[in-house]
């Protein structure tokens, strides 16, 4: 293969990822109709690029520390794993509790599984589509924190976004994040959003993150704190068990959904 075969091959890489999220060796050698051998190589240059980041088997898009997800559900990646991360993030809620629903499109789906059946659980959030996706939901009374609105996120952050949440004892708080590191931490995009996020954990006895395997080893640019001083962080069967390995190393429980 020339040189400007090899160029050609890793921007279409480039572009499926941008577009995917993640890509396979099999489905690119495939679709691009080289060996398997070839297309590890391209892996491999892309990485140094830091285009992208290796996983078994294949890679997912590595983005820049402050990359802003839409939080638009249609605009979305791995939508079908977080619909699994919400539905198991879900189960964990019980009649009577106070919970916090941090902004995020996992945030969300953990609020559409919310059970009908569940009775007396008081919802604290800080996201405008949280509040309105549980608005006919009758076990659940939704407390909206107040403060300044994000675009386009529907999130509130400060000024006075976390006045309410200084008030508030949560049983539990389920936080989004945009990166999982064993070394850096939670992280995410703006140090507007970590603040939130902070008084979050503040007002909550325990703190359950949820983050797809795209989040996995990626580091933001703003702390929300460490891995060890989170419960949980469930996740998806897509992350690499390498990398939750160093994480549970570092003291953190991890359950795949």
């Amino acid at each position: 293969m020339t040189a400007f075969g090899a160029v050609s091959r890793q921007k279409e890489i480039a572009d499926l990822l941008r577009t995917e999220g993640k890509v396979t060796v099999a489905g690119l050698a495939e679709t691009l109709g080289v060996s398997v051998v070839t297309i590890r190589n391209d892996l491999d240059a892309l990485e140094r690029q830091q285009v992208l980041r290796r996983l078994r088997g294949g890679a997912i898009a590595v983005r820049p520390a402050r990359f802003q997800r839409s939080l638009h559900p249609l605009n979305n990646a791995f939508e079908a794993e977080k619909q699994r991360i919400g539905e198991l993030a879900a189960s964990l809620v019980r009649d009577g509790e106070t919970i916090i629903i941090d902004a995020g499109s996992t945030t969300l789906a953990l609020a559409r599984a919310l059970p009908p059946s569940l009775q007396d659980v008081a919802v604290v959030t800080t996201a405008l589509d949280v509040a309105l996706e549980l608005e006919t939901h009758m076990g659940v009374k939704v407390v909206i924190t107040g403060g300044t609105v994000a675009k386009p996120q529907r999130c509130l952050i400060s000024p006075f976004a976390t006045t309410l949440l200084r008030q508030i004892n949560a049983d539990v708080a389920f936080v989004a994040c945009s990166g999982v590191d064993a070394e850096k931490g939670f992280t995410t995009q703006s140090w507007e959003e970590a603040e939130v996020k902070h008084a979050i954990i503040a007002a909550s006895s325990r703190v359950i993150f949820l983050a797809d395997h795209g989040k996995i080893a990626h580091v933001a640019t703003a702390k929300i704190m460490d891995i060890a001083d989170a419960e949980l962080l469930i996740t998806d069967t897509g992350a690499s068990g390498p990398a939750l390995r160093l994480l549970e190393q570092a003291g953190l429980n991890v359950i795949t959904a």
